[in-house]
């Protein structure tokens, strides 16, 4: 249980690094949309959690600005996963990794809204799992 915590936890911080990174270069001079305050914009959501072992057939759908987080279910292959994805176009796959203090699961990064579909495969287990992933506009 402690190492699923830890991933999440893991996850969840890689997000909300990755969003105020995003935030802090969003700001360009020329533009005509105005900058929205920090008050009304800083809250970081979490990621999509899907479980590997409950994921076949299903769809997922995420919006623009989150992530996939994908819950292999083995401390052991984490690394191991791949991806085949249908449409590169709309979601992007972000390889799990270990290493060596923390893991960290495989995950989906949405580039565009649209559906495409998605196999995650496992050489060392032979474990397969096919599902569609959903892109929707940014949560607001």
């Amino acid at each position: 249980m402690h190492s699923k915590t830890t991933r999440f936890l893991a996850a969840f911080a890689i997000v909300g690094a990755a969003a105020v990174g995003l935030a802090a270069c969003s700001s360009d001079s020329g533009s005509s949309t105005p900058a929205t305050s920090a008050s009304s914009s800083n809250s970081v959501l979490p990621p999509i959690i899907v479980e590997l072992s409950e994921a076949d057939g299903t769809t997922v759908e995420v919006p623009l600005d989150n992530v996939v987080d994908l819950v292999t279910g083995d401390d052991e292959d984490v690394a191991a996963w791949t991806a085949k994805i249908a449409d590169e176009s709309v979601v992007e796959f972000v390889p799990g990794k270990d290493d060596g203090s923390a893991q960290f699961n495989p995950g989906l990064k949405p580039l565009a809204e649209g559906t495409t579909d998605v196999v995650m495969s496992n050489p060392d287990t032979d474990a397969k799992v096919s599902f569609t992933v959903t892109v929707t506009a940014a949560a607001k």
